[in-house]
């Protein structure tokens, strides 16, 4: 093991002997020379794949040299994080020997190790912070990306199938979006690849070996395709080289989710790059030139051009790329670019380090990572909210909208002219009340497009709103939008409460707060927060609130009558009437259009009108209706997907429906009178049959079935009868198989 660290560790040395200094590589080596490896303990991932922890760390800081173009500060890191971490090592003998900025360095990727042996997930508090952590210094990002691929690499033969679909999944969750938003295209189709390999492996090798298969056909279409390129672009006076890149294995398996077709049904399995050797000055003319060249031997197609020429991405990417029809009829995309470019696109943003000055965008991550900060650290969200809205970010392309003055900014794609407005400022996005697109009035749930020059319009009296967060999608919009709210409620909150208390002092009545809790459920009100907004708009009346708080009063005192108390198991109701749900013409759109269909709604989630839903063809009895949240819709979906058809409710539907609510609570009879009592007051709302099936522990558990024609209603009653004193639980019932 020791001859392996050695000749590694040269390799290492020869790798950055522009970057390292003789003298400081020299205390790495005599670091690692004298220390009895033998003796450090493995941490739990190291001992699952059975990997040596300085061997591995020498392993990554190459692929974050080859792979990524590290910088110093970075090698050093990974080659002496172990040391520090395992006490081998002070901190001040760091930073003295190699500086605050390496120290800075190991702090992070310590801190994130840490996190990690804490297995944290995504609805873990230690998920968020790892994610902050990410945030903090794009150094550690570009570590710990190394880090995945080395560890992707290593698995194959060792750990258990578990922990390598463990790893996959997070190297396809987290890190290979990481990957794509810092332009490390290789190593993000590598990671991509290598998670399908663990989870879909039979789907890999499909693949892999129908490439194989046709790989002499597509070489030689390729030599068909640039032979006639090559001599123009030479005739022109260009300097260049071509390859042809196959696409991943990876994209290749999306493309035939997304298309619903086979290996075969994928005809642009290629791309053609020209790169060219070009000084700075002349980078555009040539690729254009080149363009020009292209697209008059083979006719492009005008949608599939992409110019990041002109406005490079935020990454720094920089190419020109068109789509054209080659031989035989197929289309062939053409990637144009020169030597730098290239080299920024197969390293990312660290292949800036090598071209300083040369329009740096480290800038553009900063501020991503500084809009991540601030979603990370307003919180006000779950943390599997703030994990999908950390990927949208990363996965997002980008549109390229104006000011009325020219300014040009970047957003995410689907940014709406709400996202716009943050963007300028926070301020003018609380205030905004819409926007003008080249020139127009339009709502600010507009989405902008690439080319739109925008206008944010004001109000001072504007203030965010809960539904604001219905259309805002980037980070910073909607982290400053939470907050808002939240200070929003808890100012209208203490108004509120200020007018209770005067009244009540006006009364002369004194103020209790758990009395005044009970008086909030019995009112109907789930959560304070919603009472106190009621009391602020004038919704519920301050005499009716006094009225109900000394009913509570006096039923706490003892001095209200109470009924008789008997099992609830005893009650019946079953009316004589039967209802089932409407159908005709005008209920269901099923498919594209599709009419005269058979089509029943099914037993085990009883879906009615409002609920998101989907049809099954069945052999025999037509389509059946399923809530896309019910688990048997699930397990049709994971088994017979190709039975699956798109269905959506009409504008209008006539008729009700039948719902079963499963209720548990105190055995009591009261509780079955107060829940009779609220159904018979929803309008829209009929009472079919209440059937309480069992009592243990002084508590029921029964069915309620109630006829209703929408998901509102529904929703609306659930949440008024989870506040029935006694009540523990309501929810809607599933029972059987369809």
């Amino acid at each position: 093991m020791q001859t392996q660290i050695n000749d590694t560790l040269q390799t290492i040395q020869k790798l950055t002997a522009d970057i390292i200094s003789d003298a400081d590589f020299g205390r790495i080596s005599s670091i690692i020379s004298q220390t009895d490896h033998a003796a450090l303990q493995p941490t739990q991932q190291e001992q699952v794949f059975g990997l040596n922890p300085i061997l591995f760390d020498l392993q990554t800081a190459i692929i974050s040299i080859e792979e990524i173009g590290a910088n110093r500060a970075i090698v050093i890191s990974i080659l002496l994080h172990e040391y520090v971490s395992r006490g081998i090592l002070s901190e001040s003998a760091i930073e003295h020997d190699f500086g605050a900025d390496v120290m800075h360095v190991i702090h992070g990727l310590i801190r994130v190790n840490e996190l990690y042996a804490k297995n944290p997930s995504v609805e873990t508090e230690n998920f968020r912070d790892l994610l902050l952590s990410f945030a903090e210094d794009m150094r550690v990002i570009f570590i710990i990306i190394a880090d995945r691929v080395n560890l992707m690499r290593q698995i194959k033969d060792h750990g258990t199938d578990d922990a390598r679909k463990r790893i996959a999944k997070e190297a396809s969750y987290l890190y290979a979006p990481l990957a794509h938003k810092l332009g490390l295209y290789l190593i993000k189709s590598e990671l991509e690849d290598l998670s399908l390999k663990y989870l879909e492996t039979d789907v890999f090798y499909m693949i892999k070996e129908k490439l194989n298969a046709t790989k002499r056909v597509r070489d030689e279409y390729i030599s068909k395709f640039i032979t006639p390129i090559e001599e123009k672009l030479t005739a022109a006076g260009l300097h260049f080289h071509m390859k042809g890149r196959t696409k991943s294995i990876h994209s290749i398996w999306q493309k035939m989710q997304k298309q619903k077709c086979q290996f075969e049904g994928i005809y642009d399995l290629f791309a053609i790059r020209i790169i060219l050797d070009s000084t700075p000055e002349h980078e555009k003319q040539d690729c254009w030139q080149a363009y020009s060249i292209v697209t008059d031997m083979y006719r492009p197609n005008p949608k599939r051009l992409r110019d990041w020429l002109s406005v490079p991405k935020s990454n720094g990417y920089e190419s020109l790329h068109t789509t054209v029809m080659g031989p035989e009829g197929k289309w062939v995309e053409v990637q144009i670019r020169t030597e730098r470019m290239d080299n920024i696109a197969e390293h990312g943003l660290a292949a800036h380090w090598r071209y300083k000055g040369v329009k740096d965008s480290g800038t553009k991550l900063e501020d991503w990572l500084s809009d991540i900060r601030s979603a990370l650290e307003t919180g006000g969200s779950t943390d599997e909210q703030l994990v999908n809205q950390f990927k949208v970010d990363l996965y997002s392309d980008e549109v390229f909208v104006f000011t009325p003055k020219g300014d040009l900014f970047k957003m995410p794609k689907g940014a709406s002219v709400l996202d716009f407005a943050y963007q300028i400022h926070t301020n003018v996005g609380a205030h905004c009340s819409g926007g003008k697109v080249n020139g127009k009035n339009v709502p600010m749930r507009t989405k902008l497009k690439t080319g739109d020059q925008v206008e944010i319009l004001t109000n001072p009296n504007q203030l965010p709103k809960q539904d604001w967060l219905n259309y805002a999608i980037t980070s910073k919009a909607r982290s400053k939008i939470r907050q808002s709210v939240n200070e929003q409620e808890m100012h209208t909150a203490t108004y509120a409460k200020e007018m209770i208390e005067r009244k009540f002092k006006n009364k002369k009545l004194e103020h209790s707060e758990p009395i005044m809790m009970k008086t909030v459920k019995r009112l109907g009100y789930k959560h304070v927060m919603e009472f106190y907004k009621a009391v602020s708009d004038e919704v519920i009346g301050i005499d009716r609130i006094i009225d109900t708080y000394i009913e509570e009063q006096k039923r706490e005192a003892g001095e209200l009558p109470t009924a008789d108390t008997i099992s609830a198991s005893t009650y019946h109701l079953y009316p004589d009437s039967t209802l089932t749900a409407a159908s005709g013409k005008d209920v269901l759109r099923i498919g594209e259009g599709i009419k005269g269909v058979e089509y029943n709604l099914a037993r085990c989630c009883n879906p009615i009108y409002g609920d998101p839903i989907i049809g099954f063809v069945t052999v025999s009895r037509g389509i059946t209706i399923h809530r896309r949240g019910c688990p048997n819709c699930k397990r049709l979906l994971q088994q017979m997907s190709y039975r699956a058809i798109d269905v959506s409710w009409a504008e209008k539907v006539g008729g009700q429906f039948p719902i079963t609510l499963h209720v548990v609570g105190n055995d009591d009879v009261g509780i079955v009178n107060n829940i009779t009592s609220i159904i018979a007051k929803e309008q829209g709302i009929l009472l079919r049959s209440i059937d309480i099936r069992s009592s243990e522990d002084g508590l029921f558990a029964g069915n309620l079935t109630i006829m209703t024609d929408n998901v509102g209603r529904l929703n609306q009653l659930i949440k008024k009868l989870k506040t029935v004193k006694g009540v523990k639980d309501v929810s809607r019932a599933n029972s059987g198989n369809s």
